[in-house]
């Protein structure tokens, strides 16, 4: 039995909730001085050297790679990484940086009906009125502008944040049905995959980058060490210590982030339609995950 949640655990889920609520903001930094799919390349290359080193450092090895296991490092590797990562820089051309972090909060909502299908987790009812409620929050995030002719760009920079959501929930599929792996290397390795997809794409899209700026420089830095390489460290040690279940206390945390940073950092407008679909998606969360929830709060209140 997984045991009950220490002090580090709830530190180390606020840490992470700040992190990646963080990251859009500084996603949209970098494009500043840098094209959506360098953005995208540098933090997966800088992000895939340092677990690598980690790996290295931790003296875990890279197992025996059958067939099956190298189609889901590929699969898990483009869809977790290359593919979410180069639709986020682009899509936050065109859009706040906080629809984008709200965008992030359906993912669980995504993943209820995928593991129905695909892996071994039953959608009950509660389940599935937590998915219809919370995709009504991502219809009313997306408002109806985007279905007018001539909605242009901000449209598909809105499609493409759901469909990074959409791309991280198939990856988190793929992963529970991967075959049994080290959670450093299967980051390490997956992010390697992301990095070999995106670099020649990079060179014959955007060229070779030089040097932009220290903002924008420091922001791809920021992108490849935190919330890629350092978060991922994090939520294997949070994942292992306190459970799956404690760990998605951090989907109710980041849309709220990247809000408040959007807002205080960039600037950014709020209309209302963000909060109304924050309150529903996080609703659809609490909804389908309730069961969940409750028993982890019980298990980490103190006795007597």
């Amino acid at each position: 039995m997984t045991a009950k949640p220490s002090t580090a655990d709830w530190l180390s889920i606020l840490l992470l909730g700040l992190i990646w609520g963080g990251t859009f903001a500084v996603v949209r930094v970098a494009l500043d001085g840098y094209g959506p799919v360098t953005v995208a390349c540098a933090r997966t290359t800088l992000g895939a050297v340092a677990m690598l080193a980690l790996m290295w450092a931790m003296g875990r090895r890279v197992p025996r790679l059958s067939g099956r296991l190298m189609g889901y490092l590929v699969a898990i590797g483009a869809l977790s990484t290359a593919l979410p990562f180069l639709l986020l820089a682009w899509g936050q051309q065109y859009v706040p940086s906080a629809f984008a972090g709200i965008s992030m909060a359906a993912l669980p909502l995504f993943v209820l009906p995928l593991a129905a299908l695909f892996s071994d987790e039953l959608l009950n009812w509660r389940s599935a009125a937590g998915v219809s409620v919370g995709f009504l929050g991502a219809l009313i995030l997306i408002g109806p502008g985007v279905l007018v002719p001539g909605a242009g760009l901000s449209a598909w920079g809105q499609i493409a944040c759901l469909a990074a959501a959409f791309s991280y929930a198939v990856a988190s599929i793929l992963t529970r049905r991967c075959p049994p792996l080290d959670g450093v290397v299967l980051t390490a390795l997956s992010l390697a995959v992301g990095a070999v997809i995106l670099m020649p794409v990079m060179l014959l899209t955007e060229g070779v980058p030089g040097w932009t700026g220290a903002v924008p420089g420091a922001a791809l830095l920021f992108l490849g060490l935190l919330p890629t390489a350092l978060a991922a460290l994090i939520r294997v040690t949070v994942i292992r210590s306190a459970g799956s279940v404690f760990m998605t206390l951090v989907n109710y945390q980041v849309p709220v982030w990247s809000m408040a940073i959007g807002a205080l950092a960039l600037d950014e407008a709020l209309p209302w339609r963000f909060f109304v679909a924050l309150a529903l998606i996080l609703a659809g969360l609490g909804l389908s995950q309730g069961r969940n929830l409750r028993a982890l709060f019980a298990r980490a209140a103190p006795a007597g």
